[in-house]
């Protein structure tokens, strides 16, 4: 389960992890405490739910400019929106933390264990976590489905809100001075 109350702890044995991350200002502080810590992320970008391609790309472009400042292996994933809006069907009206989000996450999480045992690395986690406005739940059972899709990886399930990270992604984000979207991403989540 899900550390949700206790401080953040790095697993026994983790010293690489694939980190999915949704966009710079949520990974900052993640990435810099996982560093801090002597785990080393590659940074995996893939958000298919992210619209319109112009918001994307924006997204896109901070998260690669944060990992390179500091040194870190970046992948961009295929931005396949189209596959997206197949996956989440039906589930257009659902309010946010409802149903759709929950098979975006799946979506999400699958691609980026799938991309772990690829690169040899067998833990991975993700920056949604880190926002106050998912479901720590959902995230977890996200993650948890695409371990068990992916023989041979294993989900980081953390609460990544915790430990100070919160008000240090705050501070990362004027001191990169960071682009800082105003809604999650995805077309059904601006209208909410």
């Amino acid at each position: 389960m899900m550390n949700h109350r206790e401080a953040i702890v790095v697993p026994e044995g983790v010293r690489d992890v694939l980190l999915h991350a949704c966009c710079a200002p949520c990974s900052s502080a993640i990435v810099e405490w996982m560093l801090a810590h002597d785990v080393r992320p590659t940074v995996f970008y893939y958000n298919p739910n992210i619209f319109p391609l112009e918001e994307y790309e924006i997204r896109k472009e901070e998260s690669k400019r944060h990992a390179g400042s500091l040194g870190l292996q970046w992948i961009d994933a295929d931005y396949d929106h189209e596959r997206w809006l197949a996956a989440v069907r039906g589930l257009e009206h659902e309010p946010e933390r409802g149903c759709r989000c929950e098979r975006c996450f799946t979506l999400r999480l699958t691609a980026t264990a799938l991309q772990a045992k690829e690169l040899g690395i067998v833990t991975f986690a993700t920056t949604l976590a880190s926002s106050r406005w998912k479901s720590l739940e959902q995230i977890e059972r996200a993650g948890l489905a695409a371990e068990q899709a992916v023989e041979g990886t294993r989900f980081w399930a953390q609460n990544w809100r915790k430990g100070g990270l919160q008000e240090r992604r705050n501070q990362l984000l004027r001191e990169y001075a960071f682009y800082n979207q105003q809604y999650c991403g995805c077309e059904f989540s601006i209208r909410r």
